[in-house]
């Protein structure tokens, strides 16, 4: 959890009462669920947006620090791996996960460069690059995000509240209300499975779509 903010304003939690420390999160978190409720279109529309690109060959890289860095590590193994059901496996890349390359890249280049560097390396026009930060402010995020835009990929971001800088940066946001780091990292989650359960549901459809159109054209040769 090392990327959450250290104690924001509004935050108080009881720091001597487990119970009272649950009873606050489980307000914070209801919050910021709540918000993801009244947004559902735009998770839905990232799963049928990544499933066509994905399909179609491009990629998914994913950025982040910290609890953030296992999130984006998360949603990639749902992607290459699977998520509620079978489907084909699809391209996604957690950059913090290659650490060969991000200690090699952090001692030649600098820690801003950890990311943005592998996303010069794979990153081509029509991937999206995701980027995961509580902050909004993480350096090394903010540098990936620039130059996935100069390269050409989408720039789409799950942030904590919003005004901050990544929100400003990146082509599609989604801020949770959320106060507390903790409730943040834990309705991004709930967004990258939801995110997965929208794409499986388009990757379906167009499977039967694509089953369904050779029966039809043997009804019309027929």
């Amino acid at each position: 959890m090392s990327e959450r903010p250290g104690n924001p304003a509004g935050w108080s939690p009881d720091e001597h009462s487990g119970q009272g420390w649950l009873r606050q999160h489980r307000a914070d978190l209801l919050a910021g669920l709540d918000h993801l409720t009244a947004v559902h279109h735009q998770i839905e529309r990232w799963g049928v947006d990544l499933a066509g690109r994905l399909l179609s060959g491009h990629r998914l890289l994913v950025a982040g620090n910290g609890g953030s860095a296992a999130e984006a590590q998360h949603l990639t193994a749902e992607l290459v791996g699977r998520f509620e059901g079978e489907r084909v496996p699809l391209a996604a890349i957690a950059l913090h996960a290659e650490t060969s390359s991000l200690s090699a890249i952090v001692n030649d280049y600098g820690q801003d460069e950890m990311f943005a560097r592998q996303v010069a390396a794979h990153g081509r026009p029509g991937d999206v690059l995701l980027c995961l930060s509580t902050s909004g402010a993480s350096a090394n995020v903010l540098v990936a995000a620039r130059r996935a835009r100069e390269l050409g990929l989408s720039t789409w971001a799950l942030t904590g509240q919003a005004p901050n800088p990544l929100a400003a940066l990146c082509d599609d946001v989604l801020a949770v209300p959320s106060v507390s780091g903790a409730a943040v990292q834990e309705a991004h989650l709930v967004v990258v499975h939801a995110v997965c359960a929208a794409l499986d549901a388009e990757v379906a459809r167009r499977e039967q779509a694509a089953r369904r159109r050779p029966a039809r054209a043997a009804e019309v040769r027929a």
